[in-house]
């Protein structure tokens, strides 16, 4: 398992950390193992993973891929449906058109103003985090994921 490290409970409380910083989360009820790869990708998984000799295993990844802390914290879809009830700030909330255009990868236009990273909400629905720069939503949605 050297493309993958678990990590360690302070390393884990420092993710969390700066996933509740970024958006505002006051409580997180939290009860899994938290694993990283070399790419800064950050995946979840249920903490019976130490009885698994993963040593053995030649694995790139495991879990459920969450955010990407590479450069800066970036949630994934997953990552935005999972934290994205309990967020404060940063969450940008889009009507139907707007929903549509972000589900097809196309950059939101938004003259509100946000620090870094934001996930995007319609409705009850979280469909992701893009970066917010120059009055703009940057899309981060991967290509094979988007509506055609």
């Amino acid at each position: 398992m050297e493309n993958l490290k678990i990590l360690n409970k302070k390393e884990g409380e420092r993710v969390l950390g700066r996933i509740k910083e970024q958006f505002g989360i006051k409580n997180l009820d939290f009860d899994y193992g938290i694993l990283q790869n070399k790419g800064g990708k950050i995946f979840l998984i249920s903490k019976d993973v130490n009885k698994i000799k993963l040593d053995k295993l030649r694995i790139n990844e495991l879990g459920l891929y969450v955010a990407n802390t590479n450069k800066e914290l970036r949630l994934s879809i997953e990552g935005s449906q999972l934290f994205g009830k309990n967020a404060s700030k940063n969450v940008y909330e889009v009507n139907e058109e707007q929903a549509n255009f972000w589900l097809k990868g196309e950059d939101l236009e938004c003259s509100k103003e946000f620090n870094g990273f934001v996930i995007i909400k319609h409705k009850d629905d979280y469909l992701g985090s893009g970066k917010w720069k120059d009055n703009k939503i940057l899309n981060y949605i991967p290509k094979e994921r988007r509506i055609k």
